[in-house]
């Protein structure tokens, strides 16, 4: 071999040695992006084993170091300071890196099917209007875009971008009216991370290692029905789109679904419980996670939509978790997907300020059902959450039923007293049980003072045929 080839390959080593030796980051992690303030963040990526790094924040100016390990991996951990910026991160090996645009304030994951999906660009009108005054700097977003995967990834495509015209349409609407009415309150920078896919049923979100371990579970996500738009491997996008991103420090969670998972709603409850559980063990911490109550919807499975109601109700008995009801701003019972979006975000937001920031004298939990007493052929309602009493949109109480012994259940009138409804019906002598908008397609008119809707109820817990 002459030396001219020698010295060609000497090159080329060297230059293919370089390249191997650059530090490299996940898509998360990278200009104009949101770090959660007041908390120790974790920044992570890729280097040659032994490889020194050195990370300073000019928040700050403290040089942290870390070498790379012989998985080639590294992850350093900084503290970082109340909401605040711009700031830059230098980080140094044998390349250097520059992240720039960089924000303290308050991080959120907005995840889900179709109604957190939908974004200007599907022609919601909320989202139109915002459009000419969009440009919000402290308001960041980052899309991540429909990703599965046998196993749990570490990277998703995707980049930190501010809010604005061209930004907010192609965005999460909830997300954005979520985030909006955040930064008004909290005077914050905020960074909100989407994560939604139309037509996924809870099981792709939940790791399938819990799916399967369970056979109530798995016999459930067999009835999942497969299409060609979205995935129905238990698991499938919690790999691509959740795992990748579990090292970044979040404030909480906003889920929007259920729709797809009403063949099989009476499994819900312990499906989402296990999915909550599940994500909060990956963050390892107990993340607030605030959920919205899927619409009124003519359902192919009668009775299907209102079961599935009925078990997200059930699950805000478990710890930091909310739920944002929406069975009064519903335009439309034959469209799986509400126009009104804005109501949902601000809801969503309410719950954010009262119970994770407690910020006092916001309206954000419903009115619910607490208990039935019978007295004289009429059922007195008792409901909990209703201080200042019961408010009626329009002239007569509807959605109501009422039942006796023999489980028919006939239209009822009543009244409201204060934070009780009485029922009666001249079918029903003797009242059994009263269901308030418990079927798919009901819409209510029973409100709090401050406006948030009465949650649907039963007072029975008779089984439906095909649950």
């Amino acid at each position: 071999m002459n030396r001219k080839k020698l010295w060609m390959m000497g090159l080329l080593a060297v230059a293919m040695m370089h390249a191997k030796a650059n530090i490299r980051l996940p898509d998360i992690i990278g200009n104009n992006m949101v770090l959660q303030q007041q908390s120790k963040v974790k920044l992570w990526g890729w280097a040659d084993p032994n490889e020194k790094i050195s990370i300073k924040a000019s928040w700050d100016n403290i040089v942290y170091e870390t070498t790379g390990s012989r998985d080639a991996k590294w992850v350093m951990e900084l503290q970082t300071p109340a909401a605040g910026g711009p700031y830059s991160i230098s980080l140094q090996g044998k390349n250097r890196l520059l992240l720039e645009n960089v924000l303290i304030g308050e991080v959120w994951l907005c995840a889900g099917q179709s109604n957190m999906e939908m974004s200007g660009s599907w022609g919601l009108q909320d989202i139109q209007k915002e459009l000419p005054q969009a440009h919000q700097q402290e308001l960041r977003f980052f899309h991540i875009p429909k990703t599965t995967a046998a196993f749990p990834q570490e990277q998703v495509k995707g980049a930190w971008v501010v809010c604005d015209s061209t930004t907010l349409n192609t965005f999460s609407a909830v997300a954005y009216f979520f985030g909006k009415h955040l930064h008004q309150q909290l005077r914050r920078p905020v960074g909100l991370i989407e994560a939604a896919w139309g037509g996924t049923a809870a099981e792709v979100w939940t790791p399938d290692s819990i799916v399967n371990s369970n056979p109530v579970l798995k016999k459930a996500a067999g009835l999942i029905q497969p299409s060609g738009m979205c995935p129905y491997i238990p698991g499938s996008a919690y790999n691509g789109m959740i795992a990748p991103i579990v090292p970044y420090a979040i404030a909480g969670v906003n889920w929007y679904q259920g729709e797809n998972n009403t063949e099989a709603a009476t499994t819900y409850r312990p499906l989402f419980t296990a999915m909550i559980h599940a994500w909060r063990r990956a963050w390892n911490q107990p993340l607030p996670f605030y959920y919205v109550q899927v619409a009124p919807f003519r359902y192919r499975k009668v009775n299907a939509g209102a079961l599935l109601r009925e078990a997200q109700w059930q699950c805000r008995v478990i710890p930091h978790t909310g739920m944002v009801a929406t069975n009064d701003i519903t335009g439309n019972v034959n469209d799986v997907h509400p126009q009104n979006k804005h109501d949902v975000g601000l809801r969503l937001a309410n719950w954010a300020l009262a119970d994770h920031y407690g910020i006092k004298g916001v309206a954000y939990k419903s009115p619910e059902y607490q208990h039935m007493q019978v007295k004289g052929g009429r059922a007195y309602i008792k409901i909990s959450g209703a201080e200042g009493g019961l408010k009626l949109r329009g002239d007569t109480l509807s959605s109501l039923q009422i039942s006796g012994a023999d489980k028919v259940f006939y239209p009822a009138e009543a009244i409201i007293q204060d934070d009780t409804i009485v029922v009666w019906s001249s079918h029903v002598k003797k009242p059994m049980a009263v269901r308030y908008c418990f079927t798919d397609t009901a819409i209510g008119n029973v409100c709090s003072n401050a406006g948030l809707p009465l949650l649907p109820f039963r007072t029975d817990q008779w089984t439906f045929p095909g649950f």
